[in-house]
């Protein structure tokens, strides 16, 4: 989990508590549980994120979750924050309503995280807002079926006219600005990441796992084949040797540059410092790029891989393949939406997207 809540604070002359630890660790286990089982890394990034996220929240919004002294610490929460519910504003707060899709790991957690539009009297959209809610107010649709990361449960949630209250709805723009409620009672440099870079970034990791895992069993399953057509060992092709200086070195650039961007901004905030827009931009670019070359280099193995990585069946190539083609349809992914911002930052122009 990267953050969680809150230990009691100091007092009575008990040592203060130990700060969170950094999170390029989090991101380092995210990765080796990746490499093992491509959904169980997947679903582990995402839920972990989700409670760095609730420590932004009001602190009255994480007591809720997590108990006045944290001893709910076990709480899990899922999320789809894409904003395609409606919203209507009510005294107090807001009523929601909708249907939100790929909700990993909903199955198992006792609250969600919904993304939604707030609108103005003439329709036109004036906030983004992540609305908190208890799994006993909304309703589960069992309808993830597809050919990779099938064990991450991404299903639907339903919700029918729930009133939210304000202080578990936050706005998108302090996130942005990191300037949230949550600093109250999490003052350290952990909570002043950018949220777009904690949130793709989980989502890169986990896929450059995965795309570790096809590597290493590639180099294992090629030492017992042969290349009918020219009878020889395919360990000993050099056109297989090619694949594999190409696959392991976009793997290992991708895991590089994930883990610097992390360090850095984790660094900054360290020393109290806002990371700039260009570093911002440059972890959405490297995040994106990661995903796209960890594609390419696992695609290379595949074809290389032989029929009978095509069978049904366990193959443990195939099965990386399809698990990392799945998970690089996720939006984060997007290469040109996060190009396009890091060029524009490059050149000085303004860029206004909370995914920055």
């Amino acid at each position: 989990m990267l953050g969680g809540p809150p230990p009691p604070r100091g007092g009575g002359g008990r040592a203060p508590p130990p700060p969170p630890p950094p999170p390029a660790l989090f991101f380092d286990a995210v990765r080796e549980i990746a490499q093992a089982c491509g959904s169980t890394g997947w679903t582990a990034s995402v839920l972990g994120v989700h409670a760095w996220h609730l420590a932004l929240y009001a602190p009255k919004a994480q007591a809720e979750v997590w108990g006045d002294n944290g001893e709910k610490a076990a709480t899990r929460i899922c999320s789809s924050y894409a904003p395609t519910g409606e919203v209507t504003v009510v005294k107090g707060g807001f009523r929601i309503s909708g249907r939100w899709r790929f909700s990993s790991g909903c199955d198992h957690c006792q609250w969600a995280l919904l993304g939604g539009l707030v609108t103005n009297a003439e329709g036109v959209p004036v906030d983004m807002r992540t609305f908190l809610i208890p799994c006993s107010e909304y309703a589960i649709e069992d309808v993830w079926d597809t050919i990779g990361l099938r064990g991450t449960g991404s299903n639907d949630i339903v919700v029918d006219n729930v009133f939210v209250p304000e202080h578990r709805a936050l706005s998108f723009g302090p996130v942005t600005a990191l300037d949230v409620p949550g600093h109250v009672v999490n003052p350290e440099p952990l909570y002043r990441l950018p949220y777009a870079a904690i949130f793709t970034t989980s989502i890169s990791t986990s896929i450059a796992g995965i795309a570790q895992a096809a590597y290493d069993a590639y180099l294992t399953s090629v030492r017992e084949r042969f290349t009918c057509s020219h009878g020889q060992k395919v360990e000993e092709d050099p056109f297989a040797h090619m694949r594999i200086g190409r696959a392991g070195s976009d793997i290992d650039a991708s895991w590089l540059l994930l883990r610097r961007n992390i360090t850095d901004l984790y660094a900054l905030a360290q020393r109290g410092e806002e990371p700039p827009m260009a570093l911002r931009a440059r972890t959405r670019r490297d995040q994106v790029l990661a995903t796209e070359r960890c594609s390419v280099a696992v695609d290379l193995l595949m074809e290389n891989s032989g029929g009978d990585a095509m069978r049904t069946g366990p193959h443990p190539v195939q099965r990386a393949w399809r698990d990392l083609h799945t998970g690089r349809a996720h939006a984060a992914n997007d290469p040109e939406r996060a190009l396009v911002m890091f060029g524009q930052t490059g050149l000085g122009l303004r860029v206004d997207d909370p995914m920055l």
